[in-house]
């Protein structure tokens, strides 16, 4: 029997790699900024899985934080969809 933290780890894995494929994709910068969030908690999901919850903490607060809010900011001050 597969053990459910192995499961949850691929999951996360698969859901973070989604999300950076989408994120570089995508033309409109703030749903960049949301589906980077998304890939960043599937990291600290999978950083928390691998026990190292120190990395966790200061991965939540810098990338989902500072990082998506610093993002909007610099958004709001330019245009919101990206120019071919």
């Amino acid at each position: 029997m597969v053990e459910l933290h192995l499961v949850i780890l691929v999951l996360a894995l698969m859901l973070g790699f989604v999300a950076s494929y989408l994120a570089v994709t995508e033309r409109d910068l703030l749903k960049a900024v949301g589906f980077s969030s998304v890939q960043a908690i599937a990291y600290a999901i999978v950083f928390y899985i691998l026990m190292a919850p120190d990395i966790v903490l200061a991965y939540v607060a810098i990338a989902v934080g500072i990082y998506s809010a610093l993002l909007v900011f610099a958004i709001s001050k330019t245009e919101r969809y990206e120019v071919v």
